[in-house]
C-alpha cells in the first residue's frame, strides 16, 4: 500500500504539469524489450525533432530525449514490469527552461511500447492499473473451447484452457439416434463440469480472494454452463456478456471491454460499503474515528482494524522556527493551509516537513492493517475528504 500511495502521489504531481508547447515526453518500455532498441528509437526521435519550427520547443524536446537516453543506460535489462519515464520542461518561465525527469515503477507489467510528445504527460496506462483495486476471474467460452484468466488492473494472466468435442457433428455408423444424442448430452455435461472444476481450482489457488467471475462468449453455451451449476458454491458470477471470440487475445480483451462499467461499479460498491460502515459506527460513537491526529493515535496504540484514506488527501507535518524568538513548533497542515501560511511569510521559517499520509500508510502496512483508498469522485469520497480531513479508521476496540 505504501508503494501504491507513492505512485498515486507522483501521478498527481505529473498530472498538474503543463508544457508551454508539445514538449513533455512520456515513454513506456514493456518487459522483455532490449534497452538498446528503445535507445535507438529515441535517437531517431531526437533526429526527427530537429524539424520542430519553434527553437525553444525543439531545444527542450531534444534535451528531454537526451536525458531519457542517459537514464535508460543505467539499466542492463528492462525490469519485470517495464519502465515508465516522463521528462520535459517544467518551468513556467520560457527563458529559463528546467528539464526534469520522473520515473515510476509500474505496479503491473506494461503491455505496449509507447512514445508520446505532448503538452501534458501521458499517464493513462499507469492510472488505469492503479484505479483497479480488485482481481477478477474471466472466462470466455462456447460449446467447444473455454479460456480462464485472472484480471489485475489491465493485466490478464491466462490460467487454463479447455477444449471439448461435445458438439462435433460426427456420427458413427450403426449408432442409433437416441444413443448418439445421449452421448452428446453426456459429453456436454462432462465439458461443463471440466470448466466448472477448472474455475473452482483457480479460485482455490488464490484462496478465494478473487472478487468474482465474469463470463463471456458467443451463443448459449455460457448461459447453459451457469445453469449446470458445476462451480464451487462460493464463486459469485458478477456478469455475463456476449462476445464474438473465445481465445486468450481477442476473446479476453473483448470481454474486458464489455465489462468495463461493471468493474467500475464493483469498485464503487466496495467503497460505498466501507464508508457506510464507518459512518454508522461514527454516528453511534462506536468503533470508528477520523482526522489525522485521532487516526495516528489509534494506529500507535495498535487499535486500527481498517485504515480509510481519500485519494486526494494531502496532509504534511511542517516544522517551523520563529525567526524572532527562535522557538520551533510542528504544525499538521493541508495543502491549502500550507500555501496560505507560505504566502503570509513573515517571522516563520520552514526547517523541515514530511508527508503525513505516507507516514500513516507505512505505519499501517508495518502493523498489517488493511488500507482502503476512497475515490473523491463519489459523494462518500467527497464527504471523507471535506468532512473528515481525508482520513478515517475502523477501530478494534472502544478506547
Amino acid at each position: 500500500m505504501k508503494d501504491e500511495y507513492k505512485v498515486k502521489k507522483e501521478l498527481k504531481k505529473l498530472a498538474s504539469i503543463r508544457g508551454t508547447g508539445t514538449e513533455l515526453i512520456s515513454i513506456y518500455v514493456p518487459p522483455g524489450m532490449p534497452i538498446s532498441d528503445e535507445v535507438a528509437k529515441l535517437r531517431d526521435e531526437h533526429s526527427q525533432s530537429g524539424n520542430i519550427k519553434s527553437k525553444s520547443t525543439r531545444q527542450n524536446v531534444q534535451s528531454a530525449i537526451e536525458k531519457i537516453i542517459q537514464y535508460l543506460k543505467l539499466y542492463k535489462t528492462v525490469p519485470p514490469n517495464g519502465i515508465a519515464v516522463f521528462c520535459g520542461n517544467t518551468s513556467s518561465t520560457q527563458a529559463k527552461p528546467n528539464i526534469e525527469l520522473f520515473a515510476i515503477d509500474p505496479p503491473q507489467p506494461i503491455k505496449a511500447n509507447i512514445y508520446r510528445c505532448d503538452s501534458q504527460f501521458m499517464l493513462e496506462p499507469i492510472m488505469t492499473i492503479i484505479d483497479s483495486k480488485e482481481s477478477y476471474a474471466l472466462v470466455v467460452m462456447d460449446g467447444r473451447d473455454a479460456t480462464i484468466g485472472i484480471l489485475r488492473g489491465t493485466n490478464i494472466t491466462i490460467e487454463n484452457k479447455i477444449r471439448s468435442f461435445a458438439h462435433a457433428k460426427v456420427r458413427k455408423g450403426g449408432q442409433s439416434a437416441a444413443r448418439y444424442e445421449r452421448a452428446i448430452s453426456e459429453s456436454i455435461s462432462d465439458y461443463y463440469k471440466s470448466v466448472g472444476d477448472a474455475i473452482s481450482a483457480v479460485f482455490q489457488k488464490y484462496g478465494f480472494k478473487i472478487s468474482g467471475l465474469i463470463i463471456g462468449g458467443p451463443g448459449p453455451a455460457k448461459d447453459n454452463f451457469i445453469k449446470a451449476k458445476t462451480m464451487n458454491y462460493q464463486i459469485k458470477v458478477l456478469g455475463v456478456f456476449d462476445t464474438g471470440y473465445t481465445d486468450e487475445t481477442m476473446g479476453m480483451h473483448e470481454l474486458l471491454e464489455r465489462a468495463k462499467e461493471l468493474l467500475k461499479e464493483q469498485d464503487a460498491v466496495k467503497e460505498r460499503r466501507v464508508m457506510e460502515k464507518f459512518l454508522t459506527e461514527l454516528a453511534r460513537s462506536g468503533l470508528a474515528t477520523s482526522g489525522y491526529s485521532n487516526v495516528k493515535s489509534a494506529l500507535l496504540n495498535n487499535n486500527v482494524s481498517k485504515l480509510i484514506i481519500s485519494d486526494d488527501a494531502d496532509i504534511v507535518e511542517v516544522r517551523y522556527r520563529c525567526t524572532t524568538c527562535n522557538v520551533e513548533f510542528t504544525a499538521v497542515e493541508t495543502a491549502g493551509a500550507r500555501q496560505s501560511r507560505h504566502n503570509e511569510g513573515g517571522m516563520l521559517q520552514v526547517i523541515g516537513q514530511k508527508d503525513a499520509v505516507e507516514e500513516i500508510v507505512e505505519t499501517a502496512e508495518n502493523l498489517g492493517v488493511e488500507t482502503v483508498f476512497i475515490s473523491s469522485d463519489s459523494q462518500y469520497g467527497k464527504e471523507l475528504l471535506l468532512g473528515f480531513g481525508g482520513m478515517a479508521a475502523m477501530l478494534k476496540y472502544k478506547a
